[in-house]
């Protein structure tokens, strides 16, 4: 019963490498997925002994494929399917990615931080300094 070839989009699919069949082949239609350096359409086949790139920003995973399968498996079932042979280097520019968060985030772009929105809320509450000194009772004292 066990196939020897596999569609690449329901392999990516049944070993839970993507949520849906339809995300693992646009993933393979926008170049993410390649196998020696070559890009994959969702319809190559894939068989056991090849190893799969699946880029997913900013690391690109490297999986073997143990055994082709087209119908969606257990998470227990995984070691039997695929074996992930991501090099180190990969995990450590992950690792960089998550420690430096919004720091590539040039300043005025996008939202505003949870600080800056603090910062703006302050600036726009605050009393402006001539009218806290501004004596507004000047012209009762003029008529008197």
């Amino acid at each position: 019963m066990a196939n020897t070839e596999a569609r690449i989009d329901k392999w990516l699919w049944a070993a839970r490498i993507f949520k849906t069949r339809t995300i693992a082949a646009a993933a393979c239609k926008k170049g993410q997925v390649s196998m020696h350096g070559a890009q994959l359409k969702a319809s190559r086949t894939v068989k056991a002994g090849d190893v799969v790139d699946v880029r997913k920003p900013p690391v690109t995973y490297s999986f073997l494929v143990l055994q082709p399968i087209e119908k969606r498996v257990g998470a227990k079932l995984l070691p039997e399917v695929l074996e992930n042979v991501t090099s180190a280097e990969q995990y450590e520019l992950l690792e960089m990615s998550k420690i430096s968060g919004f720091v590539n985030r040039a300043k005025g772009s996008g939202r505003p931080t949870k600080k800056e929105r603090r910062s703006l809320d302050e600036f726009a509450n605050e009393t402006p300094m001539f009218i806290a000194d501004f004596d507004f009772d000047m012209d009762d004292d003029e008529e008197e």
